[in-house]
């Protein structure tokens, strides 16, 4: 139980304390035009996450980030602004991964179908998922970045990036007794403070220009390592799950109905009110 009130402390959206970036620094504004910034409003009241764009009407991010309703921004450097370079729009759905588990935070993913299509330039533009599920090495170099605290008491608008380096798996399985090899990813070296912390949640780790993980949990100093999503785990049912509405909308073309997805709304009251 102590355990996972730690890890809970990192899922813990900016309202409350959200993941960010310790140890980066501002980055260069509009280099990472697949960020998106989610302002998620629940029973509980708002808070924020991070996710990432993976096509001109899905953006990815971690299943622990679900609310009743979410407002996606794309395109923002400075999320205290109204930038023109930003694109704002609501989510038609929610989806957060059948097989997600807030008790051992196992499969913290989830998809978001935005209303409309993204407009693609050079501000606003999906980054490429992995292809297969090879795995990464240990001592990759992976960017992540994110908004919110770069410390534990001080807080920024503008967007934060960090270089950190991929671990081997016993170095979080260690750490954490919930850790699964399988479907999740060590990173971070102990030696360096360096970290996603508190509001970078859902937020991606991007290596050679590839999403291969989301930021998800850790420990509530914000000490390294922290542990992410693996993505290529997940591709069979990304894959499906954004063919599905694709089809949907084909079909609806055709005065077909859409075939019935997860209701965010009712998931996401049920995961927020018991944190």
């Amino acid at each position: 139980m102590q355990l996972l009130l730690i890890l809970m402390a990192l899922l813990l959206p900016p309202g409350a304390g959200a993941a960010e970036i310790i140890g980066g620094r501002e980055a260069r504004p509009h280099s990472h035009p697949y960020m998106a910034y989610l302002r998620i409003q629940s029973p509980e009241g708002g808070s924020a996450c991070g996710g990432f764009l993976v096509r001109e009407d899905f953006v990815m991010t971690a299943a622990h980030c679900l609310g009743s309703t979410i407002m996606v921004i794309l395109g923002a450097h400075n999320i205290s602004r109204q930038e023109r370079t930003q694109q704002r729009m609501s989510v038609l759905r929610a989806i957060p991964h059948p097989g997600y588990r807030r008790q051992n935070l196992q499969n913290d993913i989830m998809l978001l179908k935005l209303t409309n299509r993204a407009r693609r330039n050079r501000f606003v533009r999906p980054v490429a998922l992995p292809r297969s599920q090879a795995q990464l090495r240990p001592g990759s170099r992976c960017t992540v970045a994110g908004w919110g605290r770069v410390s534990q008491n001080r807080r920024t608008d503008t967007l934060q990036d960090v270089q950190l380096k991929v671990q081997r798996d016993r170095v979080c399985s260690n750490l954490f007794n919930v850790f699964n090899s399988r479907s999740q990813i060590c990173v971070g070296d102990r030696r360096e403070r360096k970290n996603a912390f508190r509001g970078d949640s859902g937020g991606p780790l991007v290596c050679n220009s590839v999403a291969q993980g989301i930021v998800s949990y850790g420990n509530g100093a914000g000490t390294p390592p922290g542990v992410f999503t693996k993505v290529s785990s997940y591709l069979p049912w990304i894959n499906r799950t954004m063919r599905r509405f694709k089809m949907a909308r084909n079909q609806r073309r055709h005065h077909h109905t859409t075939p019935p997805m997860t209701d965010s709304s009712s998931l996401g009251r049920s995961w927020l009110s018991e944190i």
